[in-house]
């Protein structure tokens, strides 16, 4: 079966171009680009794409599923909904679930529960077991079941004879470790930045020092032991020269960052509204924007959601008590065209960051336009202007700071594979 997008303004993150043309679709594969002109295949289906933006669709590196243990703040289901309705075509989930996925027979049950979800979904295993930091999962046999990389999440291993141990381990098997990057003494119980804001506040609060030791100490266990490594939220300046300075030394190393921490800063939390209270906490302004210049730049790589849905009861406690984390799948693409529309990053250069790099970082073959590339697409209008109804989110939590927001951005249609699974004749 044919699929003709016509009248489409591609926009390929793998070439960095912008342009009107059209994209042949055979089987659920990109097989051909043409001109904005080309007639369409004879017997083919023709998609018109009226000039809004075809791209490849988001690959989001980081959300956390409620399965096992917590479905009634997420299930695959509900996340697979709200990805698709968000031009998510790949998730990447976390693994800090009730239980954790640490065992190969957890990452079987979630590998088996991915079904009920219109688009792809990959996991990440557990480091350690139970993500205490005391003994290491079976890496093996969990990357033999297709665990896509390791990690505790936010929680710290602060045993680094143990972390080094698994970076060794890891190695062997050429597994990807994402790291926390921060120090765990001085992060625990913080809710905010240090700063002027936060002390007039008093709200408990770190120093962005933290993550910069925190920075430090993985980067130079990675030098020690030659692993794969990923940063999962880079959020300061100051974590940048060291950052730049394990690429130029060889290191295997990436970073990303979570659209909220290239969206809002430490002032959004002035009301004390929970929905702005995240792991690490909001920055200042200087480190936002050089956040975004870091990804302009390439420094960071990944831009993701970080996905966390966290119940009513979770969210309605004083500031520095309430669960951290917000949904973001539904609003990821929306709160990314701000930094577009303020003329900090163009089309490509977003979906570089937000669709290719995580996939190539991930070794799956999505986030291209190009030939045997997967049909894994989404068509949106960039400029559609519309106020963000934190009701009207597919996610049964629905913690979003973006709530009431004016935003632009809509998308109109996701395809998996070829399959249209958001949008009209869904």
């Amino acid at each position: 079966m044919d699929q003709f997008f016509t009248n489409a303004r591609l926009i390929d993150p793998e070439a960095m171009t912008d342009d009107m043309g059209s994209l042949l679709v055979r089987d659920g594969v990109i097989i051909g680009r043409g001109g904005p002109d080309d007639a369409a295949p004879e017997g083919a289906t023709v998609i018109d794409c009226r000039g809004r933006a075809l791209a490849p669709g988001i690959v989001d590196w980081g959300v956390k599923i409620g399965e096992p243990g917590e479905r009634h703040k997420e299930s695959f289901r509900s996340a697979g909904l709200a990805a698709a309705a968000g031009g998510v075509t790949t998730i990447i989930a976390r693994p800090d679930t009730l239980p954790p996925i640490d065992t190969p027979e957890a990452l079987e049950f979630v590998g088996r529960r991915t079904a009920d979800a219109p688009v792809n979904i990959h996991h990440m295993a557990a480091l350690t077991k139970s993500r205490e930091g005391r003994e290491m999962v079976e890496i093996g046999f969990l990357t033999d079941l297709g665990a896509v990389a390791f990690t505790d999440g936010v929680r710290v291993v602060r045993d680094t004879k143990l972390l080094t141990r698994c970076m060794t381990y890891a190695r062997g098997l050429n597994a990807l470790i994402v790291g926390h990057p921060q120090e765990a003494g001085l992060s625990q119980g913080a809710a905010a930045t240090s700063g002027k804001f936060s002390s007039l506040y008093g709200i408990p609060a770190v120093s962005p020092m933290a993550e910069v030791m925190g920075l430090d100490r993985d980067l130079a266990l990675v030098a020690m032991t030659g692993c794969r490594w990923h940063a999962d939220q880079i959020t300061t300046a100051a974590s940048l020269p060291a950052l730049e300075r394990a690429r130029k030394a060889g290191l295997d190393v990436t970073a990303g960052i979570s659209i909220h921490h290239l969206t809002l800063n430490e002032f959004d939390v002035g009301d004390y509204r929970t929905f702005f209270r995240f792991t690490p906490p909001l920055r200042s302004e200087d480190d936002r924007q050089a956040m975004v210049q870091a990804v302009a730049d390439g420094v960071i790589d990944v831009i993701a959601s970080f996905h966390t849905p966290q119940d009513e009861e979770s969210k309605r406690l004083p500031f520095e008590e309430a669960a951290p984390g917000a949904v973001g799948l539904q609003t990821l693409l929306p709160a990314a065209l701000r930094l577009h529309h303020q003329g900090g990053l163009t089309l490509p250069q977003l979906l570089r960051a937000m669709s290719l790099n995580p996939a190539r970082r991930l070794g799956l073959p999505a986030g291209r336009l190009s030939n045997g590339a997967p049909a894994d697409l989404i068509l949106f209008d960039p400029d559609a202007p519309f106020i963000m109804d934190r009701f009207a989110l597919l996610s049964k939590s629905k913690n979003t700071p973006f709530d009431g927001a004016r935003m632009q951005g809509r998308v109109q249609g996701t395809w998996v594979a070829g399959r249209r699974v958001f949008g009209e004749n869904t």
